[in-house]
């Protein structure tokens, strides 16, 4: 990993414990859900901060950074739970075959603030940040749709 994208995940690890302490509280912030998943070694409950991604009406979560803990966690689990505030639902996720990510990540990349695209970039899994590139990376970035159990 270069060194901008491990000074992105020491940024983002701390962001990340501040977002999981607001919406533990109660506080929903910005677009972010928790995603709590069994751990794929220990069983034991591992949260993380994500956002849910609505695209051509179907929702999606979209790896942004490489190795992510809750990637595998949720690739091992049959059901999570994604919980905003003090709400939360327990759902499936089901993994995209990478040639069905390149349009959905094309579009998200299309119609969303430049610095979205251009996180792919900084965190080492897309060599620009435009909505092709991002497509091409299609077989680094894991895309789960959120279906309702």
């Amino acid at each position: 990993m270069n060194q901008a994208a491990e000074d992105l995940r020491r940024k983002v690890n701390r962001f990340n414990k501040v977002v999981v302490g607001l919406q533990k509280v109660g506080i929903a912030f910005g677009p972010m859900q928790l995603l709590t998943a069994p751990g794929r070694k220990s069983g034991q409950p591992r949260t993380a901060p994500i956002a849910v991604v609505p695209i051509e009406g179907e929702q999606y979560i979209i790896q942004a950074y490489p190795r992510a803990a809750w990637v595998a966690n949720a690739r091992s689990a049959e059901t999570v739970t994604l919980s905003r505030g003090r709400r939360s639902s327990t759902v499936r996720l089901v993994e995209l075959p990478v040639e069905q990510r390149r349009p959905l990540l094309r579009e998200h990349i299309a119609n969303s603030p430049a610095r979205v695209a251009q996180l792919f970039v900084t965190s080492g899994l897309a060599t620009a940040a435009t909505p092709d590139a991002i497509a091409d990376a299609a077989d680094r970035i894991a895309v789960f749709r959120v279906e309702s159990v």
